[in-house]
């Protein structure tokens, strides 16, 4: 069983940064993509940035591209989520998962995933 335990969240000022952390349980880790996915409320789950297993691939949504850098340090079974210049808008719920295949945008892709991490960005 994989679990996967994200922190780094918390209240911030618009333009501040933060950087979320994700620990994987287990010896695959270094086999697998990785991606981090935020929900707002009273908004569907959406794709933030995805990486893989090497760490040589990444991806962004357009939203946080620029802003945000994904990286992973698999000898601490741990993926990052940097956010610099935050945003108002980029308030919600933040989740890692584990990608089940090459890293993509898409939730269903994804068989693993962390209970969440709140980020508000205060304006």
């Amino acid at each position: 069983q994989v679990q996967l335990v994200e922190s780094g969240g918390g209240l911030v000022q618009a333009g501040g940064s933060l950087r979320l952390s994700c620990a994987a349980s287990g010896r695959t880790f270094s086999n697998y993509a990785m991606g981090w996915f935020r929900q707002a409320p009273g908004k569907e789950r959406e794709f933030v940035a995805a990486i893989s297993w090497s760490g040589g691939n990444t991806d962004y949504s357009d939203s946080v591209k620029g802003r945000f850098t994904i990286s992973r340090d698999n000898a601490k079974n741990t993926v990052y989520l940097q956010m610099n210049s935050l945003k108002p808008e980029d308030t919600a719920v933040y989740y890692c998962a584990r990608c089940a295949r090459a890293y993509d945008r898409y939730a269903r892709s994804y068989d693993y995933w962390g209970q969440g991490t709140q980020v508000t960005v205060s304006s």
